[in-house]
């Protein structure tokens, strides 16, 4: 594969990248320390996933052996656990955005994440500490949507004690920091 064209192989050479290791997969060694070029490829990638090996290589001045090298690494380390699109989900039909805030029973989480990765438009699932339990993001095509969303679907989890929905008036992505 000419390492120009990073976009449709997900970046690595050997294989496309997949999905994210399985949450309840054991935990991966440590991964080793990062360095400065190392940083700045990373932000580079995040920025750009479509960047040639050749253009990393020049921004951060190593050779394109070593900025392949160490993309392979990152991935292989589990730094880097995919490449993907950014999209306006707003452009792409989905005119609905809410950070759904969920209470569950003590000790269900696993059984909760299985069940919520599986709804249309879920986008982000994170286990919280503070006044509840889980948080989640969801797009969907219009208000209606939305509240069958919640209130049928979400609601209708056994293990779900109570939900409060925060819509999302607009939305920023922020990108990497600049150095």
């Amino acid at each position: 594969m000419p390492d120009e064209q990073m976009a449709n192989s997900g970046g690595h050479p050997a294989t496309a990248a997949g999905p994210p290791p399985t949450p309840s997969a054991p935990p991966s060694p440590a991964a080793r320390p990062l360095d400065t070029i190392d940083r700045s490829i990373l932000r580079m990638l995040q920025t750009d996933g479509r960047a040639s090996i050749r253009s990393v290589a020049e921004r951060v001045h190593v050779s394109r052996a070593n900025a392949y090298a160490r993309i392979n690494r990152l991935i292989d380390d589990g730094v880097i656990r995919g490449f993907s699109a950014l999209v306006d989900q707003e452009r792409a039909g989905q005119g609905a955005s809410a950070y759904i805030t969920l209470k569950i029973v003590q000790n269900s989480w696993r059984t909760v994440r299985k069940q919520l990765t599986a709804l249309p438009g879920a986008t982000h699932i994170a286990l919280v500490s503070g006044d509840f339990d889980v948080l989640l993001l969801v797009h969907t095509k219009d208000n209606r949507e939305l509240r069958e969303l919640v209130l049928t679907r979400i609601q209708s989890i056994p293990e779900v004690l109570s939900t409060r929905t925060l819509l999302v008036f607009e939305e920023t992505d922020l990108g990497p920091e600049e150095e």
